[in-house]
Formats: structure tokens, C-alpha cells, sequence
């Protein structure tokens, strides 16, 4: 039970980022499962928001989409689309998971264009709910898998907004105050974002690996906290609810 996979890992890390009482507004596959392990584990009342408008189901497993009738099984409320975007506007929501092609150093997010707008080598499925989830939900946060050509320097598109420039220009946007970036959650470290500046930084690293691997895996420079921890495993408790009731068809757990 001791032996994990870098999903469970990521998922595992991510759920205990969510605490009883809030509420997250999450997509399926990863984000989902996270939010479905909170529940079963430290966070029997976290309220689960889906983008599609199930507003608190009790999911019986994992949907296949944001608008899969398991998001509205024993739901709060079967809303919409309009109705889950004015819960976030409103300030309701509290997390949210997000993803993208590339991310940079801000938690800017493209999930637009590879390459040129007009002529883009790839076209990919665009914003969706993410950029406003992004720009009202207090806490974003990003699973994803790291390598240099997710990790870039320069968005080839800015679809969903992070710290945009860094320091206070997302304020200055007009963005809501207290909104933002939280954590990146990567299969090799954890990352936030250093007060000040709002450059990603590196704050905890999974086992087996090394600043040094985490910075070759990231196309911009990363900075590092004061200290650095070594994230907790899951624990075998965690891998079996993971396991047994949040995944056991194996839809995205890949064992």
C-alpha cells in the first residue's frame, strides 16, 4: 500500500489543500477526484461546485464531464452555468482547480492557441468557465504535470488570468482584491507564489526528487522558499478511499 503513482500523489496533495467547511469549484478527472478524497477523509461538508451547475451533489463516482448527470445526484440545488459563474462573482466560492497548455511564471494560464492567434500550430479548447473562475474564486490552483514546454517563460496566449504582471498589477486590473494564484501542484513539487512579487516559488518537493531536477523541468526561473519541505506521501488510508471509492474503475488513477 506504501507504493503510489505521481497522480495519486498530486491528488493527495491537493486534497489536503481543502478544508471542511468551503466551498470549490472543480472540473472532472484530477481536480474532481481531489475534491471527491477531501470529502471521504478531513472534509465531510466541503461544498462541491460544478461549472455545468450541480451545486453540492453526492457524487456515487467520478463523472465523465462538468455536465455528467452524476453532478446533480442528491445536489443542493441542479442550477446552471449562469448560476455557477454569479456563485463565483458573488465571492461564494472559495477554491478552484484549473489547467492549461502552458502556465507561466505569474500563474498566467494559455488554454487558447499553441503558437500564433491567427495561424496557431494547435487550437485547443479555449476558456470555457476558467478565466472567471480565475478572476473570482479567492484561491486558484493548478494540477497539472511539469515539463519546460507547459512551463514557459511566455504564454503564446493569455486566456486565464493569474498575477498578469506580477506584483500589483492584477489589482490594478480591477480584478477583485484577495483574488489569486495559490498553489501549483506538479507530479515533482508544490509551488505558490512569493507575496511581493508574485513569481512562482518552490515550497515543497515530492520524494525522489531535487531542486535542481524541479528547475529543469520549468522553462523560467524558479525562486525558493526560506525552506523547503519534502511533501508527505499519501497515506495508506488516503490510497484506499482513492482507490476503492473515488476511482476504482480507474479512470484516471492509470493503475
Amino acid at each position: 500500500m506504501s507504493e503510489y503513482n505521481a497522480m495519486e500523489l498530486m491528488i493527495t496533495v491537493a486534497a489536503r489543500e481543502l478544508k471542511n467547511g468551503d466551498s470549490c469549484g472543480v472540473g472532472t478527472g484530477a481536480p474532481c477526484a481531489a475534491a471527491m478524497l477531501a470529502q471521504k477523509t478531513h472534509a465531510p461538508d466541503l461544498l462541491i461546485l460544478f461549472e455545468a451547475g450541480g451545486l453540492s451533489p453526492e457524487l456515487p463516482e467520478m463523472p465523465i464531464s462538468v455536465g455528467d448527470s452524476r453532478t446533480f445526484y442528491k445536489a443542493a440545488m441542479a442550477g446552471s452555468m449562469s448560476d455557477a459563474m454569479e456563485y463565483c462573482a458573488r465571492g461564494f466560492v472559495d477554491y478552484t482547480f484549473l489547467g492549461g497548455a502552458q502556465i507561466d511564471r505569474y500563474g498566467n494560464l494559455n488554454s487558447s492557441v499553441i503558437g500564433g492567434h491567427a495561424k496557431p500550430k494547435v487550437r485547443l479548447p479555449g476558456s470555457g468557465g476558467a478565466n472567471d473562475f480565475a478572476s473570482f474564486c479567492w484561491k486558484m490552483m493548478v494540477m497539472t504535470p511539469q515539463d519546460e514546454k507547459r512551463f514557459v517563460e511566455k504564454l503564446d496566449f493569455l486566456t486565464t488570468p493569474g498575477w498578469l504582471d506580477g506584483g500589483d498589477s492584477r489589482e490594478r486590473s480591477g480584478l477583485p482584491l484577495g483574488t489569486g494564484p495559490y498553489k501549483i501542484i506538479t507530479n515533482m513539487a508544490v509551488m505558490d507564489f512569493e507575496p511581493v512579487s508574485k513569481r512562482m516559488r518552490v515550497i515543497s518537493i515530492h520524494p525522489g526528487n531535487e531542486f535542481s531536477d524541479v528547475q529543469r523541468k520549468c522553462g523560467f526561473e524558479l525562486l525558493r522558499a526560506h525552506k523547503i519541505v519534502e511533501t508527505k506521501p499519501p497515506e495508506p488510508k488516503e490510497l484506499t478511499i482513492l482507490r476503492e471509492q473515488v476511482d476504482p474503475y480507474k479512470v484516471i488513477l492509470g493503475r
